[in-house]
């Protein structure tokens, strides 16, 4: 259900917060180590959606320390990319610019995943650095996705020109996952 309240959340805050009770539910009655794992992205892009920072940080916090166990996994790439962003994210509302930047990159540092090597990754960190104008760390982020995401290469070229030229791109989809 967490799934389904997220995909009709978008940017509203109560579906959100349904989509994240319904994924602390279901943490709550699994004990298997792995599940936790594939459930703290969710559960920390949700807290986040839904305004809380805190839980937000707690869960992206969790998924990163326990990443390394499982380095040969799939699931791996996205706990990079995921935990980093979430904690950019919330860097950025917390006015830490430096911290932000700092995010991004670490969250550039993923090996990629079958999604992101397909789909790319998520660029709201990205965007939201680029409005507040580092297009240094930006830049230096598309070409760490580079390496991963060479089905986006058409795309990191457009936007690399576009914030080189101190434009914010359209980001599209690579917005929502």
């Amino acid at each position: 259900m967490g799934h389904f309240y997220a995909l009709n959340a978008g940017t509203d805050k109560a579906g959100a917060a349904k989509s994240l009770a319904e994924f602390q539910r279901a943490l709550a009655a699994d004990t298997n180590s792995s599940n936790r794992f594939y459930r703290l992205s969710d559960l920390a892009k949700q807290a986040f959606a839904a305004g809380d920072l805190k839980i937000a940080e707690q869960y992206a916090s969790e998924l990163l320390s326990l990443a390394p166990k499982y380095s040969k996994d799939w699931n791996y790439g996205n706990a990079i990319l995921i935990g980093n962003t979430v904690l950019g994210r919330i860097a950025v509302r917390q006015g830490n610019v430096k911290a932000a930047k700092e995010f991004l990159l670490k969250s550039g540092q993923t090996p990629g995943s079958p999604q992101l090597n397909s789909f790319g990754p998520n660029m709201s960190l990205a965007k939201e650095l680029a409005e507040k104008g580092e297009t240094d760390a930006v830049i230096q982020y598309f070409d760490q996705c580079r390496k991963f995401w060479r089905m986006g290469a058409d795309k990191l070229d457009t936007w690399t020109k576009a914030v080189k030229a101190g434009i914010v791109p359209d980001f599209g989809g690579n917005l929502l996952y």
